[in-house]
């Protein structure tokens, strides 16, 4: 670290650098809380021995089309986490060319060593310890009172930066939530999930009291591009050419690999339904791209998001 520059103020050109290439909020996890509530072989010191800070930073999730297209559309175009992996990549490279510290963007990959549904490092653990966002009664997803729906990557470095504090209050449920849930007993996430794998309880003060999601239920039906290796055991196992042919050319299983061509972000479907009906995820403040760039030509010419960044104490 530069010798004029304290640990904040070494905290606040970084959480700047991430504004500034356009991550809408950005923080610093409380790496002792991660690694205790990390489970061992997913701790930030499992992937980084000497990692003494942790840095979140989200992105937006959709633009205001993409919540307008059918299901069947918004499966392949609706992600920007790439966009944030992007710029946790150039973050550490920042912070290694700036202050001098080893620097290393998170892998948001599975670990193969444990399967497909075990990351690595939760992503998702880091934005919230980082106060990026609070869990939700769609399968705790994590939402922003501001941004609304984000997409996390996380930036593990050798120097040591103050953290921020989790989120004091869950914008989870929306008032209008709670309201229909007092009359039919669901959230609007709950009523229109395709497969009812969402359900839990509201307290009398309007908090979530209890949170249910049936992965697998949500898996089977939107997931369904997982069970690539079993197409290709099936398709080796074929008895001849023709019908090697038909498993590899099947409708869904070519869907795969188009997707894998093009590049779209993964090889499994994905549903957002619950996200399309939530008014935290398409109705928060700065959770707009149009009703953004309209506030920023409103005032004084900064990066996309430079306000949303975690301050110190936030």
């Amino acid at each position: 670290m530069r010798k004029e520059e304290t640990p904040a103020e070494a905290k606040r050109a970084i959480l700047d650098y991430c504004l500034g290439k356009g991550a809408l909020a950005a923080g610093v996890a409380d790496l002792e809380a991660i690694e205790r509530i990390a489970p061992a072989g997913h701790r930030p010191s499992d992937l980084m021995p000497r990692v003494r800070s942790v840095i979140s930073l989200g992105v937006g999730g959709q633009t205001q089309g993409a919540w307008t297209v059918p299901a069947k559309a918004m499966a392949y175009f609706g992600s920007t986490e790439t966009r944030a992996y992007a710029i946790a990549y150039g973050c550490a490279f920042f912070i290694e060319s700036r202050f001098g510290a080893r620097s290393i963007y998170c892998p948001p990959d599975l670990d193969n060593e444990s399967g497909p549904r075990v990351p690595l490092q939760s992503l998702k653990l880091h934005a919230e310890l980082a106060g990026l966002g609070a869990r939700s009664l769609a399968g705790d997803i994590l939402l922003h009172p501001e941004f609304g729906y984000m997409y996390f990557a996380s930036v593990f470095t050798e120097l040591e930066l103050p953290p921020d504090a989790p989120m004091a209050e869950n914008p989870c449920p929306h008032v209008s939530c709670v309201a229909l849930f007092r009359r039919t007993g669901q959230t609007p996430c709950m009523k229109f999930c395709p497969v009812q794998c969402l359900s839990g309880d509201i307290d009398e003060h309007g908090r979530q009291a209890e949170m249910h999601y049936d992965m697998a239920a949500c898996a089977e039906m939107s997931e369904q591009y997982e069970a690539l290796p079993r197409m290709l055991d099936q398709a080796i196992a074929a008895g001849d050419a023709a019908e090697r042919e038909a498993i590899l050319t099947d409708l869904d299983n070519s869907m795969a690999w188009y997707k894998m061509s093009v590049g779209s972000g993964g090889l499994l479907a994905q549903c957002f339904e619950c996200m399309r009906v939530c008014p935290i995820a398409i109705g928060a403040p700065g959770a707009d791209p149009i009703r953004r760039a309209a506030l920023n030509h409103r005032t004084a010419p900064e990066p996309e998001g430079s306000s949303g960044g975690s301050s110190e104490g936030s």
